[in-house]
């Protein structure tokens, strides 16, 4: 791909969708990632606008860049953060293709158009005009354009934590991906931001029995008992967990919608209405399940080397998600009660999420999200996914979901995020770009003179 001219790159800020337009003409899909070319392409942005970068990698394919703007020092730095590997498009039908980044009907088209490319083009592009324009943000922003989000983080944001942390000194607060997007409900319009998020547990199953020749019928053998546990995964459901952002977020749903549904959101809180209120809640209630929670789906399964020969062993590995404050030890014991003790659990990956939030900077996200959207109710949310967040919470950094979007009534953002035709719509694209760079004119406001006094 072509680099621009510097003087084209310089304003680029001012053409967010030509931004994104070229951040999606990067196949970026992880695996493999090579976000290299991507990343390089934002480098000559950066140096375009007067920034100096620096580039940090555990492979030279895979690569992660910083920059700063520099504050007045009277509040912490910002840190703003995207990825720019995007998931796979292999076996999915796409009405346009996915690596050209069309503008069809007022939507840019293409894999990463939601997540997260339209996210670092917001981020970019605030980032880029407040050295333009000779803004001096009260604290220092810190920018972080990370590889491999999408297939755990070990050559991005985990890579730089463990390895670079110095550059994320004294940032309490940072902008990421997920949130400050419009949920609709009934007839109203709710902007959830993210302020806390579910932990990755990964575990492995193993079940055994005895193997045998393919012409034996066998009853109870390991198939048998596989096929048990999987149907109580799929039919059953783990205990319910209020955790006090769900419930905040809950109760604001529940002070604005009507009757009924002001009093049928509240019922979620409870064990023996939970399952019930899912059920009414349609397919909203997919959205609102794993808030409620933990959970385990059953991915990947392996046994068997031959026809002709019934196994002995199957190994069954899960991808599961705890609620903020549950360790792996409280979930296995959740799923031994529903599947059974006929199986040996081993976790094989378990990242530790985000503590209690400081909600510090949420009063000024949501302000934003009013003033350019008054019909809008925001509200915090607890994001049952993962992020980067993660990695930098173990700096001490408070990460808000917060690269938002003014979605359309119909447009299902869940359903369209690593899914066939991902795309954004432009006027989403604009809402965000204005309200990250609001955030820059106004971060800070909240301290006194106590920072700078440290």
């Amino acid at each position: 791909m072509s680099v621009p001219a510097n003087n084209d790159l310089a304003t680029i800020y001012q053409r967010p969708v030509e931004l994104l337009q070229s951040l999606i003409r990067f196949d970026t899909s992880n695996p493999p990632g090579d976000e290299d070319e991507c990343v390089a392409y934002i480098d000559h942005l950066l140096a375009a606008a007067g920034f100096e970068t620096i580039i940090l990698a555990r492979d030279p394919k895979r690569p992660n860049l910083i920059a700063r703007l520099a504050g007045q020092g009277s509040a912490p730095p910002l840190l703003l953060y995207g990825h720019v590997d995007v998931v796979t498009t292999l076996g999915q039908d796409w009405t346009h293709p996915p690596f050209e980044g069309k503008v069809i009907d007022d939507y840019v088209w293409g894999r990463g158009a939601l997540d997260m490319k339209s996210g670092v083009a917001m981020l970019l592009a605030a980032f880029i005009r407040a050295k333009a324009e000779g803004l001096t943000p009260a604290g220092d922003v810190v920018l972080a354009i990370l590889s491999d989000e999408e297939a755990g983080g070990d050559y991005g944001a985990k890579y730089l934590v463990e390895n670079h942390a110095e550059h994320f000194q004294d940032i309490r607060y940072a902008l990421g991906e997920f949130g400050g997007f419009t949920l609709y409900l009934g007839k109203r319009k709710f902007y959830p931001i993210q302020v806390a998020e579910k932990q990755v547990c990964w575990m492995k199953a193993t079940v055994r029995g005895p193997g045998g020749h393919g012409s034996i019928p066998m009853r109870g053998g390991t198939m048998a008992k596989m096929a048990n546990i999987l149907q109580k995964l799929d039919r059953g459901r783990l205990p319910t967990h209020v955790t006090p952002v769900a419930r905040q977020m809950i109760e604001t749903i529940a002070s604005t919608l009507p009757f009924p549904a002001n009093r049928i959101m509240p019922l979620l809180f409870k064990q023996r209405t939970a399952g019930l209120t899912l059920s009414l809640l349609g397919t909203k209630g997919q959205l609102f399940e794993p808030m409620f929670h933990n959970t385990v789906n059953a991915t990947i399964v392996q046994g068997g080397l031959q026809i002709n020969v019934i196994p002995s062993e199957i190994v069954l590995q899960l991808d599961g998600r705890l609620l903020p404050d549950y360790d792996p030890e409280k979930l296995m014991s959740e799923l031994r009660h529903l599947i059974g003790d006929d199986v040996e659990l081993e976790v094989i990956r378990y990242d530790h999420g985000f503590a209690e939030p400081d909600m510090g900077l949420f009063d000024t996200l949501a302000g934003i999200i009013r003033e350019g959207d008054p019909d809008g109710v925001p509200l915090p949310l607890l994001l049952t996914a993962v992020t980067d967040g993660r990695f930098f919470s173990l700096l001490g950094i408070q990460t808000y979901g917060f690269t938002p979007m003014k979605l359309p009534p119909g447009f299902n953002f869940q359903d369209t995020i690593h899914a066939a035709d991902e795309r954004i719509p432009l006027e989403a694209l604009y809402f965000g770009v204005d309200a990250v760079y609001k955030v820059l004119q106004r971060y800070g406001h909240e301290y006194d003179v106590w920072w700078t006094r440290l």
